[in-house]
């Protein structure tokens, strides 16, 4: 019995079954699936980590769950396309990106609901959604015009935009803010950006394999995982030297991920295979391997090593 045993659930979501399959962390075993709207895929924690929000995009519907639980809390509705979506730090804003509406939406967040402040027209598919540490800027990727994009939190006012490598996703920062690390899904690595001055600055791409596509930290604020969806492959980088330091097989096409407390397993969603994998970083290979639904997305769970 024991600790294990009281592991909060892992969710994974199934975006083509428009719901979640609900994972024991302990054995490693499907135990529910919970209905939510159409497509969801992408989730995120409220500040107080007391709600885990699931964002339906063809539901235009948030679906609060308890991360401890698994039990839904409440179903917002009426937000446009929430495709992607993040708190701001300071706790006073949640952005979604409509996917395929091409706006961002700003919402006042009072710690229970959301109230709609701006939608910024942003160009050819928000994809992916960052914000600095100071809740000064808020970064997206346009990934079918290829661009980055920043707004400022303030203002809610498009600053800059600037070119990228081909079908740019996911978005990760440095912890000092002045670095963007972009997935290039239709290349074959991940671009970095320098930020820290008024106009952004392309510095390097990083390989790392085919399909370059989100980002997990992997705990120690220093090395980032990137999934490269095309290689079935998931890359260690140095966010210091920007150097791949270790690569993992991740077959089926893998996707969103999460990292265990320990910082030792990456959970993993392989979106072409129907499953969650769960990577042994020090073993280096797949030890679990757990059906789920169609076309496996975002991947939670509330013990987690830090983001």
């Amino acid at each position: 019995m024991g600790a294990k045993a009281e592991l909060p659930p892992v969710f994974v979501l199934n975006s083509l079954d428009a719901n979640v399959s609900i994972i024991d962390p302990d054995k490693w075993v499907e135990t529910q699936r919970l209905a939510t709207g159409k497509e969801p895929h992408h989730l995120y924690l409220t500040p107080d980590e007391k709600s885990l929000v699931i964002a339906n995009a063809l539901g235009d519907s948030l679906t609060f769950v308890d991360p401890k639980t698994a039990q839904v809390q409440r179903v917002v509705r009426g937000i446009s396309d929430p495709y992607h979506l993040r708190f701001s730090p300071d706790m006073k804003w949640f952005i979604t990106a409509a996917n395929r509406l091409n706006h961002i939406d700003f919402y006042r967040w009072d710690g229970k609901d959301l109230t709609l402040a701006q939608r910024v027209p942003t160009g050819k598919t928000p994809s992916h959604l960052w914000i600095d540490s100071k809740s000064r800027t808020v970064y997206s990727t346009m990934q079918d015009s290829d661009e980055l994009v920043a707004i400022d939190l303030a203002t809610q006012k498009i600053k800059w935009r600037t070119k990228t490598g081909p079908m740019p996703a996911d978005i990760y920062g440095s912890p000092d803010d002045k670095t963007l690390f972009v997935g290039l899904t239709g290349g074959t690595g991940v671009e970095v950006f320098d930020v820290s001055g008024e106009q952004p600055k392309s510095v390097q791409i990083i390989k790392t394999g085919a399909g370059a596509h989100a980002f997990r930290g992997s705990g120690d604020h220093k090395h980032i995982y990137v999934s490269n969806r095309v290689a079935n492959t998931i890359s260690k980088i140095d966010m210091g030297t920007r150097m791949v330091v270790d690569n993992y097989a991740a077959p089926g096409g893998p996707d969103c991920m999460d990292v265990s407390a320990d910082g030792r397993y990456i959970y993993v969603a392989a979106r072409w295979a129907r499953k969650l994998l769960v990577i042994d970083t020090v073993e280096k290979k797949v030890v679990r391997s757990v059906n789920v639904g169609k076309s496996p997305h975002g991947v939670w769970t509330l013990h987690h090593a830090a983001r």
